[in-house]
């Protein structure tokens, strides 16, 4: 290993074991697209004789391509190919894993991944917030994820239903949620209930069908062992060993959101999600998911898990999105502040004149 005290840079030799040429070749992907990605995420440069590297770059970003590279070649050993999907997301777990090591865990010692084992695949959380929210559905019978878009909350949960229900913890999956998206209500839509509740449960259906199959899947819902409903049409019903997820949970209103928790029976788990930041309800009415906050978040046996723009496993335009979207309303609430700041000052400026 080698130092550039000048810039702060280091170059350090790495060597992949054993060395396979098949592996390798999936490793650097077509036309070294991998190693690319790799590079441009990082900020660093990659050179490669065979099996052995060269990494340039500063000390942390070499080590975390390092760990990068070790991860992602033991991917090999059982899969065919490596897809930028995949690369992406083991990126995105070491970055995680550094930030979350600094800014929260602090000198607390690091948890090992909670690995989600399905009938098709094993899921591993890419972040602490996954991990953590993956550990605290496995201990509470009402959790909460909250976050933006793309953080895994909705397909995390759909993976602890999943390896509940094939290892009969629970004896069916129930996947709720409000269908107000784009103004439409839910009585104004073609066909029958499936059809009406299907397009807003397809995120749902996707990580299913990865987890358990197509035709497996279909059989379940056959057998209403996995079951779909609009929230409108939970009241009234007593939910027994059952895995629950309310999906988009910001679009519901306080009461029907006591009304979805008072449904939950012995034996079973709800995993409520949602983003406040995308709430589609009619002006002046309150979010279920933002009013529950301050009535249960110190109640035992119910977890609140938060996520934000470094936890989004999608492309990494996600993130930048996320971010972007979160200065904006810094900066808004900040303007609101200082405006209505002002209009106070002016008010009471004219009061003063008035009473002179």
């Amino acid at each position: 290993m080698t130092n550039d005290n000048q810039s702060n840079r280091q170059t350090k030799k790495i060597s992949l074991e054993p060395e396979n040429p098949q592996r390798l070749a999936s490793l650097f992907g077509r036309l070294n697209e991998h190693i690319q990605q790799i590079e441009e995420r990082l900020h660093l440069k990659i050179l490669n004789r065979g099996s052995v590297f060269s990494l340039h770059g500063d000390p942390a970003t070499v080590k975390r391509a390092t760990q990068v590279l070790e991860a992602l070649y033991q991917l090999t050993d059982s899969n065919k190919s490596l897809s930028p999907d995949q690369i992406h997301l083991v990126i995105q777990e070491y970055l995680n894993d550094d930030a979350d090591l600094e800014e929260e865990l602090e000198d607390q010692p690091h948890q090992d991944a909670q690995l989600i084992k399905t009938p098709k695949c094993s899921i591993k959380p890419r972040s602490h917030h996954q991990n953590e929210y993956v550990r605290a559905v496995m201990r509470n019978d009402i959790n909460f994820g909250i976050g933006p878009a793309g953080t895994g909350k909705t397909y995390l949960a759909v993976a602890c239903a999943v390896e509940a229900l094939v290892n009969d913890r629970v004896g069916r999956i129930l996947l709720v949620r409000p269908a107000v998206e784009a103004g439409e209500k839910l009585g104004f839509l073609p066909g029958d209930l499936a059809q009406k509740v299907d397009p807003y449960l397809r995120p749902l259906y996707d990580a299913l069908y990865e987890m358990l199959g197509f035709e497996r899947v279909a059989k379940l819902v056959e057998r209403s062992i996995i079951e779909v409903a609009p929230l409108a049409y939970m009241r009234g019903r007593t939910l027994n060993n059952s895995f629950i997820i309310l999906d988009e949970s910001q679009n519901t209103t306080a009461s029907q959101m006591k009304m979805f928790l008072t449904r939950i029976g012995f034996g079973s788990t709800a995993v409520i999600t949602g983003d406040v930041t995308q709430i589609d309800l009619p002006k002046g009415e309150r979010s279920g998911l933002v009013h529950v906050r301050s009535i249960l978040e110190d109640i035992e046996g119910i977890s609140f898990s938060y996520f934000n723009s470094k936890d989004v496993v999608r492309h990494p335009i996600v993130q930048r999105v996320v971010e972007a979207y979160d200065e904006h309303d810094k900066k808004s609430i900040s303007t609101l502040k200082k405006s209505e700041t002002q209009q106070d000052s002016s008010e009471q400026e004219r009061v003063n004149e008035r009473d002179s």
